[in-house]
């Protein structure tokens, strides 16, 4: 009883908060490029769509590999797999600097630096592919089963804190120190990283039953597809964040709409983080899953509503406080969600039930960019973030209809209607 009481308990396990620490220098070192690259490249081009195709440079990859890496996660150790992923990105930012740098020096057209970033981006959503459902996957091995809602809070502060200082670091530098001086800093902190992952003591982990990868991975998608609350989980998820997403087209908000420039952007994109970490620090007391269902659904309305009300706003205060909400709201359902990943699978299918998860969640946020973008591109940008907040809202009056069950389960049992 004493340790459900306790807001720190997952902290005190020593991985965790290696783990946990790991995770905010890797959250601070993307936010912080996507930045200066996101900015940098929509101020040199003026066009949406080349917002829409980083997401889509990160996600291709990052979908085609996901279902390997998860095989790979439950196949072979976690950590090692996250060692050589880190190993390999720590370099890639040096190779952004020399493509502005070149570009600054007329050596190459915008043409070629735009290839070249989205390259770039295709590297960092391979190694994403392989690092994820490791990373995930690694978690629940790190404290007891009683404290997987508690470290999901703190994994998702760990992630949000990254979130608040990265947009708002990458702002300030980018206007105050230049492009080069940034993607510097970045190459240092994901440096920083590979090293936390070596100070890991080592472990091993459940073995797969089935060798063939196919069968391993069908496995995961029938054990997905058979457990509701898991599949409407991921479902609700995937919907609502590839239509209500508004964070790339932020540089256009900052640019031509707010006229508030990279400091600005550093706010904007920082906002929705700032609402979530309030919400998770209350969290770690006052832990949503008595009645998850229903607080899930509710989080994602408020998100959808958010959205619209920042797709009407004009002032810099007002759509500030908008994003804030919509962080808040979002962190309420991630950790729900995070919860339920945790403890239905089976321990040998965490891995590809997190590569699944990676897909059709988080492989939405890039898809969803590259929607963001296209729709910014011939429905303008006001039209397109109004669309995607009210696609949020219908995605939750359909899953509301049919997911009425859902509102008795006790995630905490793990077990299904």
């Amino acid at each position: 009883m004493k340790a459900k009481q306790d807001a720190f308990a997952a902290l005190r396990y020593r991985d965790f908060s290696i783990i946990t620490v790991n995770q905010f220098c890797l959250t601070l070192a993307i936010l912080i490029q996507e930045i200066i690259v996101a900015y940098s490249l929509y101020k040199i081009t003026k066009d949406p769509l080349t917002l829409g195709l980083i997401g889509l440079a990160e996600a291709i990859p990052f979908i085609s590999l996901s279902l390997w890496g998860g095989y790979i996660a439950d196949k072979f150790n976690k950590q090692l797999i996250m060692k050589i992923c880190l190993f390999f990105s720590f370099p890639l930012p040096l190779v952004l600097w020399g493509l502005f740098h070149l570009y600054g020096l007329n050596q190459i057209s915008v043409h070629v630096l735009a290839l070249g970033i989205y390259a770039v981006i295709f590297c960092f959503g391979v190694i994403r592919g392989f690092y994820s459902p490791s990373a995930t996957s690694l978690k629940p091995f790190l404290i007891p089963r009683e404290l997987y809602t508690n470290g999901a809070t703190w994994t998702t502060i760990g992630w949000q804190s990254g979130v608040i200082l990265g947009p708002m670091l990458g702002g300030f530098m980018l206007a105050f120190l230049g492009r080069e001086t940034s993607l510097l800093s970045v190459s240092i902190l994901l440096f920083i990283c590979f090293c936390l992952i070596m100070l890991l003591k080592k472990r091993s982990f459940p073995a797969i039953e089935h060798e063939n990868m196919w069968s391993s991975l069908g496995e995961g998608f029938r054990f997905i597809w058979k457990t509701k609350i898991v599949l409407w989980a991921i479902s609700l998820d995937l919907v609502s964040v590839l239509f209500g997403g508004v964070v790339a087209l932020l540089p256009i908000f900052a640019e031509d709409i707010l006229k508030v420039g990279p400091e600005g952007l550093g706010y904007l994109r920082a906002a929705p983080s700032i609402g979530a970490l309030f919400t998770m620090i209350a969290l770690t007391r006052f832990p949503p899953t008595h009645h998850a269902w229903r607080n899930m659904l509710l989080a994602v309305a408020g998100f959808g509503i958010f959205t619209i009300i920042f797709a009407f706003s004009s002032h810099m205060w007002l759509s500030l406080f908008a994003l804030a909400m919509t962080g808040a709201c979002d962190s309420i359902s991630v950790v729900v969600r995070q919860t339920i990943l945790q403890i239905f699978p089976p321990e040998n299918m965490r891995g590809r039930v997190a590569a699944v998860n990676g897909i059709f969640v988080s492989s939405s946020n890039e898809l969803g960019a590259f929607e963001s973008g296209l729709a910014a591109k011939y429905m303008g940008t006001l039209a397109a973030t109004l669309f995607g907040g009210c696609m949020t809202l219908a995605v939750v009056i359909l899953s509301w209809t049919k997911t009425k069950d859902l509102f008795h389960v006790d995630i905490n049992k793990g077990t299904d209607p």
